[in-house]
């Protein structure tokens, strides 16, 4: 039998921690590796157009599936193209592990051709970086570097010289026990003693949720039951805890909406669950504030807290829940239930008025009627920008659907690349991407990599020819708009070029239509739909520093617009409040 090659080795490694795909563009310095992959039944190589894509495509695998996920770039600019991704992976707490490969080992640091130091410039993005510099190295820095990415749900980083990937395997490497899965961590029972005496004490308690909820509605629900509390969350938090929710009150921050922000500041005690909330100008800071998070790192960085809880949420609640005191009191759930609901009925009319009739097309009816035909089950991927906000206001969670984008590091042109990953987890589940023409132009190549492998994703894209969130940036600023207009040509076309469907919309008659025949179609597909670059409404005491960076004022006025199908769960949850 022919002696292993420390490539060989590597992709064995990555097949017994679980990885299924290896994302990438092939390279000189790869070369050892691909041809390992190409002769591994266990792992596939996907090849795609820009190593950016690979990086967001491997996030997006991990945020699917939860396992441990791959991508790879070939030495100097081949590996320098996986950044962008991978920050956001790192900053999404999805596991992946990044191959970059490296210039050949006697010359590094001499210079050379396509020479750069990626084990240190991926340490800003990764738990792990470090460079391989011998064969006898690789399988525990390999182990290593997949239990910090598994163990810290975030990315590492192994550098490998292409000379180093061909040379001989050491001869009986030992087979280390790899962690491919993240333990439950309860708090202390010091801590949880203090948080039960804190939640008794408090007349009015308000519980605020973030992506640390996921897997945990059912506990939130029962606790939020026992102590008659409302319940808001962040943007990541919405499709884990928004629906089948009897207590929601919204969102928070400046794509919210409903009473989130007036249940968190007019409460006597705010419960973090789970959440990492950037923007603090949001959160009140003369009430209570208790913090649950798994993350250590995360508690008290975005507010002053008065008790730091560190569990995951699920094992928290499960603690906690049967030793608080049932509280009776409901009046002021019930007054933020009616703020919300009133709230919603007053901005719902944003895009109900004549929008089936208006060209060029609001682009809240088009996710309003994708919200309606996607299936019950659909991914979506959301490009940074205002597709953001009609993700946010109209996509309806059930349980079921995932709402997936690059919401912690806001990069541009992640939708499409994201459903790339996403839809290699299940061909058989629907996936659609929301793409701005900003950001689905930025990695338009990659739309031949949806063609290349057959991956049915659906673009659904919001076309208003220009870079519409930097526009209002500016707008609000007092500033003309400047070098925010795209010259776009007709992209449903481009699709059939690629040989893809493709359909373009520029009636709102013709849109389900079109959306039903997308989803019909057993490949990928376009669909180009002409929206109105006007269609957001400001509110006139919206502040410059609101918009730059999605916060910074301490103001509670948030971006106008319609909710979609919310307003009937707040109308539902309205249903047992008395008139106040």
């Amino acid at each position: 039998m022919a002696k292993q090659n420390v490539a060989e080795q590597f992709v064995d490694i990555l097949v017994r921690a679980g990885v299924k795909r290896l994302y990438g563009v092939v390279g000189d310095s790869l070369n050892p590796v691909v041809d390992a992959v190409r002769r591994n039944a266990a792992l596939d190589w996907v090849h795609v157009r820009h190593e950016e894509t690979a990086a967001f495509a491997a996030g997006a695998e991990a945020q699917i599936t939860g396992r441990l996920t791959a991508c790879a770039g070939s030495s100097g600019p081949g590996n320098l193209h996986l950044i962008n991704g991978l920050y956001d992976a790192h900053r999404s707490m999805a596991p992946v592990i990044a191959l970059a490969s490296h210039i050949p080992s006697s010359e590094i640091g001499l210079g050379y051709f396509q020479e750069t130091h990626p084990d240190q410039l991926f340490r800003e993005c990764s738990h792990y970086s470090e460079l391989i510099s011998s064969p006898k190295q690789m399988p525990r820095l390999l182990q290593t570097a997949i239990q910090h990415a598994v163990g810290q749900s975030g990315v590492s980083v192994v550098a490998l010289p292409g000379d180093i990937a061909g040379e001989p395997a050491p001869e009986k490497a030992a087979e280390t026990a790899l962690v491919t899965s993240r333990p439950s961590v309860r708090p202390g029972d010091t801590e949880l003693d203090k948080l039960v005496d804190m939640i008794d004490q408090a007349e009015k308690v308000t519980l605020f949720c973030g992506s640390g909820t996921a897997g945990a509605h059912a506990e939130v629900m029962e606790f939020a039951g026992k102590i008659k509390s409302p319940v808001g969350h962040a943007l990541r938090g919405k499709e884990w805890i928004q629906y089948d929710n009897p207590y929601d009150v919204g969102m928070s921050g400046l794509l919210g909406y409903g009473a989130a922000y007036e249940a968190t500041h007019e409460c006597d005690l705010l419960i973090l669950l789970g959440t990492d909330f950037p923007y603090n100008a949001f959160l009140p800071d003369d009430v209570k504030i208790v913090q649950v998070d798994v993350r250590p790192e995360h508690l008290g960085r975005r507010s002053k807290l008065d008790l730091a809880v560190w569990g995951d949420v699920r094992e928290t609640l499960r603690c906690l829940t049967p030793r608080v005191r049932t509280k009776d009191d409901r009046r002021f759930l019930d007054k933020m239930l009616k703020k919300h609901a009133d709230a919603l009925e007053g901005v719902v009319k944003a895009y109900t008025r004549k929008v089936d009739k208006h060209v060029p097309i609001h682009p809240e009816y088009v996710a309003s009627v994708l919200d309606e035909l996607a299936a019950d089950d659909a991914v979506f991927t959301v490009d940074t920008g205002m597709c953001n906000v009609w993700a946010a206001r109209y996509i309806s969670p059930n349980g079921r659907r995932r709402v997936i984008g690059s919401f912690s590091h806001g990069s541009m042109a992640n939708a499409l690349p994201m459903a790339i990953g996403a839809q290699f987890t299940d061909r058989s589940r629907q996936v659609v991407s929301m793409s701005g023409d900003g950001g689905f132009s930025m990695l338009m190549g990659d739309f031949l990599t949806l063609v290349q492998y057959d991956l049915p994703v659906k673009v659904v894209l919001f076309n208003n020819s220009s870079l519409g969130m930097v526009e209002l940036e500016m707008l609000v600023a007092g500033l003309p708009s400047y070098g925010t207009a795209n010259r776009n040509p007709d992209f449903a076309a481009v699709a059939r070029a690629c040989g893809a469907h493709g359909v373009r919309v520029e009636k709102p008659k013709d849109l389900a239509g079109a959306l039903k025949d997308a989803f019909r179609h057993k490949g990928p597909a376009l669909v180009d739909v002409v929206t109105d670059p006007n269609a957001l409404s400001i509110p006139p005491k919206i502040s410059a520093e609101m918009v730059t960076g999605f916060a910074l004022s301490a103001s509670k006025i948030v971006l106008d617009g319609g909710v979609g199908r919310m307003l009937q769960m707040a109308r539902s949850n309205l249903r047992n409040v008395p008139r106040l």
